[in-house]
């Protein structure tokens, strides 16, 4: 695979360490043993509430909504550095988590670390071709969607609202996200 930039973590050689970019529910409940972590940029891909959910914040009959990296802009979030001797059984469960009903796309993508070093890192973007995929929704109907959903792994307010905190407690700021705090709160 050529990036045209030197990365950190590309190879497939068991001895080395992989990395594992987070946006939403991954950076409070990664679930998987790491060696570090750190804040980092992904460019060409932005947060974006617009996934229904009908398995872990919602159901068929009451779907919630979940996060996932929608085309275009910069997200910030944390890049798990994972040991090459745990990574099978580390994307093993991701495989499982992420990809329960394949409305994600499993990609490398270049991240900037906090530190300065860029590094590949598996991320999940949205197939905007599943039928999961809301689109861009308005505020009202997130706000909707967000307070009717429940799923197997809880409240869908549960989810935005640790989501937001987490994102402010490390000092990453979201205006859209902190709008839908604001208008679930009020």
């Amino acid at each position: 695979m050529e990036l045209g930039f030197k990365v950190i973590g590309m190879t497939q050689n068991s001895d080395e360490n992989h990395w594992v970019f987070g946006y939403g529910s991954l950076i409070w409940n990664p679930g998987f043993r790491f060696v570090n972590a750190h804040k980092g940029l992904l460019r060409g891909g932005h947060r974006s509430l617009s996934i229904i959910s009908h398995h872990y914040r919602g159901t068929p009959e009451q779907p919630g909504l979940v996060f996932g990296l929608a085309k275009g802009g910069a997200c910030r979030g944390m890049v798990f550095e994972v040991s090459g001797s745990d990574w099978p059984e580390v994307s093993a469960y991701l495989h499982t988590r992420e990809m329960v009903t394949s409305v994600y796309r499993d990609v490398i993508r270049p991240v900037r670390l906090d530190d300065g070093r860029q590094v590949a890192a598996l991320a999940y973007i949205i197939d905007e071709r599943h039928e999961q995929y809301a689109g861009k929704l308005g505020i009202d109907e997130q706000v909707r969607i967000v307070r009717a959903g429940i799923g197997s792994a809880g409240p869908n307010m549960d989810y935005v609202l640790n989501t937001a905190r987490h994102l402010e407690q490390l000092g990453i700021r979201d205006r859209t996200l902190m709008a839908l705090v604001r208008a679930l709160e009020g």
